[in-house]
């Protein structure tokens, strides 16, 4: 009775170690499954729609990546859900990458590029706006815009040239206006001192670039 007894307990501490194992095998393949359902769910989103939370999707990607690796090792035959994991991984690494691409800034075309260096960062738009110029600031606004346009004369090409000769007049435009809200006589005398210099410098270097393109376009 008591051999009986012994086996009886044996047998039941065996059923519940099988039964203790097969909970935790089940419990790993619920959390494959929640990462292969995050990433498809991921997936089917638009790329914009993501742009603000993108550090949270990604932060939790990690940790149900990193949930799913390890959850492997309570599963005995467990090609099958690696496979699973591995194509959930690619189709996520392709999905980042096209992300990548959507929260890129946008590139900055060549004239917007020449704008920057004339005036400073974003200070002249496609709306063409020099409200922020006035009587205070425009004589620095002249100094920069001539002094790069001469660092950087022999690189310009003649569209190049066209435009600096359209900002330079939306600027002369705005001194106008300005002279009117009290430009000093000393910024009035030094603004004219850098026109005397952009001049001829404009003339001369829009020619040549211009006689460079044709002699190009013949060869």
């Amino acid at each position: 009775m008591k051999n009986i007894q012994i086996l009886s307990g044996i047998a039941l501490i065996a059923l519940s170690f099988t039964s203790c194992k097969d909970e935790k095998q089940e419990q790993a393949k619920k959390t494959i499954d929640a990462y292969v359902t995050y990433v498809d769910s991921v997936k089917n989103v638009k790329a914009d729609d993501l742009k603000a939370d993108w550090k949270d999707v990604e932060a939790e990607y990690n940790r149900r990546a990193e949930n799913a690796q390890l959850a492997l090792a309570d599963i005995k035959d467990n090609a099958a859900e690696t496979e699973r994991i591995n194509e959930s991984k690619t189709k996520y690494e392709e999905f980042k990458t096209g992300m990548a691409a959507a929260l890129a800034p946008p590139a900055v075309s060549p004239k917007q590029q020449l704008r920057n260096a004339l005036f400073g960062e974003g200070k002249i738009g496609d709306d063409m706006s020099f409200a922020w110029v006035n009587a205070q600031n425009i004589h620095s606004v002249y100094q920069q815009f001539v002094h790069t346009v001469e660092n950087n004369k022999d690189s310009y090409s003649r569209e190049d040239w066209d435009e600096i000769k359209l900002m330079y007049e939306a600027l002369d435009s705005r001194k106008n206006t300005v002279e009117k809200e009290g430009l000093s006589s000393e910024d009035n005398r030094k603004i004219a001192g850098l026109k005397i210099k952009f001049a001829p410098m404009y003339t001369v270097n829009r020619m040549g670039a211009k006689s460079e393109e044709t002699a190009a376009a013949k060869k």
